[in-house]
């Protein structure tokens, strides 16, 4: 089939640029009835992990009072663990993604804890969002250079470029999309974390004008390694995987609390897949853009986040809760700092827009998409890359 969308080099970039800043004129203030949309979509997050902790504590003590069957047991572990899982992905996407991008600050009398200054700093990290990452890491790593170097050499997650080394890797095929498939369930801890570190380090290597780290370290006699173990890794491990399985002790000692255990490992997997999902593929397989050099007016900026980024089906806010509200990803890099509640509502002007200029609006099923990253990921694909913009 041939492709009759207009070429990116031809684009009237003023006339896009005039037309997409409209669109926050058209969507007006951001009012109470968009906060209290954050507030539902982090009631039903925790609702989530509440039911998972509570799934977990009633076949507990259902095994020490009458000795559950394996089969009902785990089955009833299984869903706990895939409700605390969805859980720890709305606390990341669905709640501290906008905040921390500074989404609600402008609501009028807001409470502090839900702006981008009070959200998770300090000792609200243990409240609002204890992870494997630190929120300053992670903001600085995704709000500011990943957002602002889509698809540039400085886009710390580029898909193809971190994984050069797979790609070159003298293996099987076979071998490769195990990596991958592995990596999926542990890239949270494995990735992120250390890498955010590495971001956020390079911040300050470039305020004293040293050079770059290109790798990040892990092991923890080196003094970016102890930071990752004693400020990202530690403090959530301990919490997450020692005292929270301990809580179940008086429901049958030893046995409930590696019962609980697994059920919480098995949890942090289910985790680690959803936002590996959901996160992923938004700017990595074959029909996705990369540039070789930085963007040099808004309108460019404008047109590089239509053509590096692809949305997921939309719809109801049940089927956007699932996605974190990352199936809006075209929206979200348009305009990074609005509520999730007006990608809904832009979305079909953005589409309209798109269409005026003749401009591919990129939507597939998620599962589509996750298909076509890992061929990326492997080496099967590449990005595509475009010069003259």
């Amino acid at each position: 089939m041939t492709n009759t969308y207009t070429d990116y080099r031809d684009v009237d970039q003023k006339q896009l640029q005039t037309d997409i800043d409209e669109i926050k004129n058209t969507l007006g203030a951001t009012t109470e009835e968009d906060f209290q949309h954050l507030l539902k979509l982090e009631r039903w997050g925790r609702a989530s992990t509440l039911s998972g902790f509570a799934l977990i504590l009633l076949i507990t003590y259902l095994n020490y009072t009458s000795a559950l069957s394996s089969y009902i047991f785990w089955s009833l572990g299984f869903l706990a663990a895939f409700l605390i899982g969805v859980g720890n992905i709305s606390r990341w996407a669905n709640v501290t993604h906008p905040i921390l991008h500074g989404a609600y600050d402008k609501v009028p009398n807001i409470p502090h804890r839900y702006t981008k200054d009070g959200f998770a700093h300090g000792k609200r990290r243990w409240i609002d969002w204890m992870d494997w990452i630190t929120p300053d890491a992670w903001a600085y790593e995704h709000n500011i250079m990943h957002h602002y170097h889509l698809g540039e050499v400085d886009d710390p997650d580029n898909v193809e470029k971190n994984l050069v080394w797979l790609h070159e890797a003298k293996i099987p095929n076979f071998i490769k999309y195990t990596v991958v498939y592995l990596f999926a369930f542990t890239w949270k801890f494995t990735y992120y974390a250390p890498n955010t570190l590495r971001i956020l380090e390079n911040k300050e290597r470039a305020r004293r004008k040293e050079e770059p780290t290109l790798d990040y370290e892990i092991s923890p006699f080196t003094k970016n390694g102890l930071a990752l173990w004693k400020s990202y890794l530690l403090p959530y491990g301990i919490f997450q995987f020692i005292f929270l399985p301990f809580l179940f002790f008086p429901l049958g000692g030893f046995d409930a609390v590696l019962s609980a255990f697994i059920i919480i490992l098995m949890g942090e997997a289910f985790a680690n897949l959803h936002s590996f999902l959901v996160i992923v593929p938004n700017h990595s397989a074959e029909d996705i853009y990369q540039f070789s050099t930085p963007h040099k007016t808004q309108g460019e900026y404008y047109l590089r986040q239509i053509m590096g980024s692809v949305n997921y089906n939309t719809g109801t806010d049940l089927i956007d809760f699932g996605h974190g509200f990352l199936n809006y990803q075209i929206e979200h890099h348009l305009f990074p700092n609005m509520p999730h509640s007006f990608y809904q509502k832009m979305q079909p002007i953005v589409k309209d827009i798109c269409k005026k200029h003749n401009l591919e609006y990129r939507q597939d099923s998620v599962f589509k998409r996750i298909l076509m990253t890992i061929d990326l990921m492997v080496g099967k694909t590449k990005l595509r890359t475009i010069e003259g913009i």
